[in-house]
């Protein structure tokens, strides 16, 4: 069947490296593009000095944005821009008739997300966010162990991404350091990802927020960091712990580090590395660990089939466009919602917040 034909607007290291290269496969040496249901073509950027980084990939380059809109073979748009653009260049694409994945947060509020939503809809548009870490075999094998209750009913679930990032006076100058309007901070950046962890775990969705901010220690305009503590609909509860302010020593400590403990009334499951860009490849930088606890006995989890995660969310886009079944955007709305929560909870001293 044809495969659909995605351009992306916004062409940074993420892009180029994560959505590119892995997503739609365009390193030939890892991947197969033959195998997907969709194909990247173009690329642009306000920063011309990226086109050589698409062209080198074989992508066609687009001088402007409005020149990518009007070509009519293209069938979506993959947006990567700043976050605060996420609404007017996501909005830009539904209007021209393009379905649109966006990078997390879909938009920087939730009026703009709302109108996202609603407009997709009417016009019959596919429209997702690109919160890829449920895509990951080892947080499904997860999910299915907490759902078989080999640890017993988990009482209290952990999600942590911490690590150092703006004590480089490079990297405090970045938007996600120095504009808060972004919400690129800690919160925007990884507790979305790690909130959208939470429920996707547990099988059950996320209502309420109570938040504080981490003691300062980095000289940035965003929060360091947020212990957040969330609540579910059956009641029960559990913590996310995000920060920029928090060294894990070298590259493979740091990435071990980012994961979860799910604690239950036997035992503990935990992941190291689960809650970061990685698949499971074996050419990646570390093993992805899962692991099962108890009083009696430990088992380490190891899978021989693995999916990519990126090229994973991109096809569930893609295949919802191909079956003429749009995607609504509504994880992308709640996730907004919860991000901004977090916020309003720790301006008002760990208030709770409902979403």
């Amino acid at each position: 069947m044809e495969q659909i034909r995605y351009a992306i607007v916004g062409f940074g290291g993420i892009a180029e490296n994560r959505i590119a290269k892995e997503g739609f496969a365009l390193d030939t040496r890892r991947f197969n593009q033959q195998d997907l249901p969709m194909v990247l073509v173009g690329a642009t950027d306000i920063d011309t000095g990226r086109k050589t980084a698409a062209t080198a990939l074989g992508l066609r380059w687009y001088d402007t944005y409005g020149q990518m809109l009007d070509d009519d073979t293209i069938d979506a748009i993959y947006v990567a821009t700043s976050n605060s653009t996420h609404f007017p260049v996501a909005m830009k694409a539904l209007q021209a008739g393009k379905h649109v994945l966006v990078e997390k947060p879909m938009t920087t509020s939730l009026e703009d997300a709302n109108v996202l939503c609603e407009y997709a809809l009417s016009q019959g548009l596919s429209v997702s966010v690109n919160l890829m870490m449920p895509k990951n075999a080892y947080n499904i094998k997860a999910r299915e162990l907490v759902r078989s209750q080999v640890v017993g009913p988990i009482d209290y679930a952990v999600i942590h991404m911490e690590f150092l990032y703006g004590e480089d006076p490079l990297e405090a100058a970045t938007w996600r350091c120095a504009l808060p309007d972004e919400l690129g901070g800690p919160i925007g950046d990884v507790a979305s990802h790690c909130l959208d962890m939470a429920e996707f775990l547990s099988g059950r969705q996320i209502c309420s927020i109570r938040c504080v901010y981490y003691p300062k220690t980095l000289r940035i305009a965003v929060e360091d960091g947020a212990l957040i503590i969330y609540g579910m609909q059956d009641g029960s509860r559990g913590c996310v712990r995000v920060g920029f302010n928090q060294p894990r020593g070298g590259s493979f400590a740091t990435m071990d580090n980012l994961g979860y403990e799910l604690y239950g009334r036997d035992g503990v499951i935990r992941g190291y590395g689960t809650t970061f860009q990685l698949s499971g490849h074996a050419d990646e930088p570390m093993r992805i660990g899962l692991e099962v606890k108890t009083a009696v006995s430990e088992e380490s989890i190891s899978l021989d089939h693995v999916q990519n995660i990126y090229q994973a969310q991109i096809a569930e886009h893609a295949h919802s466009i191909r079956d003429n079944k749009p995607m609504d955007g509504r994880q992308g709305l709640h996730n907004v919602a919860m991000v901004l929560a977090c916020h309003e909870s720790a301006r008002s001293g760990g208030k709770e917040i409902v979403v």
